[in-house]
């Protein structure tokens, strides 16, 4: 189930909200668990003994792992992480590592992925490791630990939650009327950037890509950069929703996004860019690999590890190996450079280089066929196609209006207009307005709108 979708807004929420509320507090996370499994298994519900294998199979190991000595600690961690690794890899990897090694015919049919399942399989593995650590204690209660890991506001696409994060929240949240006002908005505020603004880039992208007779250079930067917008308001605005619908709960879910594009360094964008996955990687792979303390060539093979993984944790396709290969080219530059030298750039400088790479990068991560990934790179820096073809110019300008819109709401500054309007009631009631609109424009493309894909659904 989607959340921009009229079952969802319509039907399944308000459902779950009013079931929530009505019923005492000691049965709520009961409830949340079967709302969640519910959701979880409205479209694939033949995926649902895998997330509950899942669950149970962890809490188990998690309970042995604190009551265990030293050496079986260790080997109940290692059955958690073969459990859960090879789950993701079963599901996921298989079909590629056959397809690499020509063995594809072996497959009768692709291997269906779950939904979410790079999600919550890092949630678990961060369970179960921290519960090695001693930095947090074993969940006791089954049911209070499978309503964390298939928390329904963050389960399909992030962001990925540490149990620590909702430890507490768990046995003793607060409702609050500020707080459930405020998850609304963040809720409507993600299903505007979803419906209002990823939805038409993403048309603008596919419908420049599909030209027969090209785009011209122009024609090409424009559609990376509306790709580039789609991807961002897509899963910020799915972000949006799960913290938006968390506070409605009385949760707090960690924010994933802080205006990326708005960075000045490549390593300024991956603090800012889906940032619950970076600080996995920094804390489960990177750091136990020795992180930068073993020198210098160390730490090239260490953050050579952690983006090549990156780029397979998105997909398993060779395009996004080579996608997280050029993050750790670029980072590894960036590192060799240093960042006294950098910083004598202007800063606007700065930013605009690092945009220009990152709209390059995100190229490589929309096409998986390197004959047409090399087609539109092409496209992008030579000047045979020309400047901006004819049919290209149409679709351009159709939305230049909206590319303009776009690239603002991705600054820092509509939040900081907002912000400028006080607290006063006034302020609030255009609040309320905006969200109300946003609402009604949304439900209206909900309606309107066939094209309608979640870009990380499919991770």
């Amino acid at each position: 189930m989607s959340f921009a979708s009229l079952v969802f807004l319509y039907f399944f929420l308000p459902i779950v909200l009013v079931g929530y509320y009505v019923l005492p507090r000691r049965w709520r996370n009961p409830f949340l668990l079967a709302a969640n499994l519910v959701f979880y298994g409205w479209g694939e519900p033949w995926f649902l003994p895998v997330i509950l294998l899942t669950a149970c199979g962890n809490w188990l190991i998690g309970l042995q792992i604190e009551r265990s000595a030293a050496k079986r600690r260790r080997l109940w961690l290692a059955a958690a992480l073969l459990l859960d690794l090879g789950l993701l890899i079963a599901f996921k990897y298989t079909g590629f590592v056959l397809r690499s090694i020509g063995l594809d015919h072996l497959l009768a049919s692709p291997i269906p992925l779950p939904l979410g399942i790079s999600f919550y399989i890092f949630q678990v593995v961060s369970y179960v490791v921290d519960v090695y650590r001693r930095t947090v204690p074993a969940e006791t209660s089954p049911v209070r630990f499978a309503t964390y890991m298939t928390f329904f506001p963050q389960l399909i696409a992030g962001p990925i939650v540490r149990y620590d994060e909702l430890r507490a929240q768990l046995t003793g949240r607060m409702e609050t009327w500020n707080k459930i006002a405020s998850g609304f908005c963040l809720l409507l505020v993600g299903l505007g950037k979803k419906m209002l603004l990823a939805n038409p880039m993403g048309e603008l992208w596919e419908g420049l890509r599909a030209l027969p007779e090209g785009t011209g250079i122009v024609g090409a930067w424009i559609g990376a950069i509306a790709f580039t917008l789609q991807i961002y308001f897509d899963f910020s605005g799915y972000s949006d929703m799960a913290r938006g619908l968390g506070r409605l709960f009385g949760f707090e879910i960690p924010v994933n996004f802080r205006y990326p594009y708005a960075a000045s360094s490549i390593k300024d964008f991956w603090r800012r860019w889906h940032i619950t996955l970076s600080s996995w990687f920094r804390d489960y792979v990177y750091i136990p690999l020795g992180g930068s303390r073993r020198g210098a060539g160390r730490t090239v093979c260490n953050l050579f590890v952690v983006w090549a993984l990156t780029g397979l944790w998105h997909g398993a396709a060779w395009n996004y190996v080579l996608w997280g290969l050029y993050y750790f080219a670029l980072l590894t530059a960036e590192r060799m450079i240093g960042e006294a030298r950098l910083a004598r750039i202007p800063r606007a400088m700065r930013h605009v280089l690092t945009l220009a790479l990152v709209v390059i990068g995100w190229v490589l991560f929309a096409i998986e066929d390197f004959g047409a990934l090399g087609a539109y790179l092409r496209a992008m820096f030579s000047p045979a196609g020309g400047l901006l073809s004819d049919q290209a110019a149409v679709w351009v300008l159709s939305y230049l209006p909206l590319l303009a819109v776009g690239a603002l709401a991705s600054t820092p500054a509509a939040a900081a207009l907002v912000r400028r309007k006080g607290t006063s009631a006034a302020a609030r009631w255009s609040v309320v307005t905006g969200c109300l609109l946003i609402l009604a424009a949304s439900t209206a493309a909900l309606v309107a709108q066939s094209y309608n894909p979640f870009l990380y659904f499919r991770f």
